[in-house]
């Protein structure tokens, strides 16, 4: 790569905010990382959390990644079926030195034939459903294969970000900005994946919400 690493996150409706949120926060520390946020429009995009994200850049006028970024969130069930959105994808892929998604950003790169063998992770409610676009999962909060870099659900985004950085810049890099950035994690639980969470607090919330979403993003991807 050059001295000026250009990384575009794809927006769209219904985005997990922090899926784009917190890598963008990381990388945009990054020596010599130039952030783009692309869109189908230069319209205020929805957040899953009640505000809206502005685009820098409509797919025309975006700029061809050194690193594209696919965030998740329950608009991807729409976004896999937009033929605008999977195409910029693919465009933005072939000209990218890696392809890269946080949660549920992963079955975009899938429906833009990114993930054909490859293995990959996404959010843990979703895992099963990789073998629809091709991939094998690996159960891991990051996972590189090649070009392509996948992370697991949300905060996931943080680990992937660092992750890229040190392959890019070095540990000592990646080190500084974790640390700038005071990424200390000490949750007040343990269990942030169903390996290490209660079993009932596990089947209470696929129950309630990860059924539904996982059986509305079959359908999307089935269609």
């Amino acid at each position: 790569m050059t001295d000026t690493t250009t990384i575009v996150f794809l927006l769209f409706p219904g985005i997990t905010q922090l899926d784009f949120t917190a890598p963008a926060q990381a990388l945009s520390r990054m020596p010599g990382a130039v952030l783009a946020g692309a869109a189908a429009r230069l319209d205020p995009i929805a957040t899953d959390s009640g505000f809206a994200i502005l685009p820098t850049h409509d797919f025309a006028s975006a700029p061809q990644a050194d690193i594209l970024c696919i965030p998740g969130g329950h608009g991807v069930t729409d976004a896999v079926n937009d033929a605008a959105t999977i195409d910029f994808i693919a465009r933005q892929a072939a000209g990218a030195e890696r392809v890269t998604s946080v949660c549920t950003g992963a079955f975009l790169l899938g429906r833009a034939g990114l993930l054909q063998g490859k293995r990959a992770t996404t959010h843990w409610g979703y895992t099963h459903l990789l073998p629809l676009v091709g991939a094998r999962h690996e159960n891991a909060r990051v996972v590189e294969d090649g070009q392509v870099v996948t992370s697991g659900g949300v905060t996931s985004g943080l680990d992937f970000a660092l992750t890229l950085i040190a392959r890019l810049k070095g540990d000592g890099v990646a080190q500084a900005i974790q640390l700038a950035i005071e990424y200390d994690p000490a949750p007040p639980f343990p269990g942030g994946h169903p390996d290490r969470a209660p079993a009932a607090v596990t089947a209470g919330l696929r129950k309630r919400a990860y059924d539904a979403a996982a059986a509305r993003m079959e359908a999307a991807l089935r269609s």
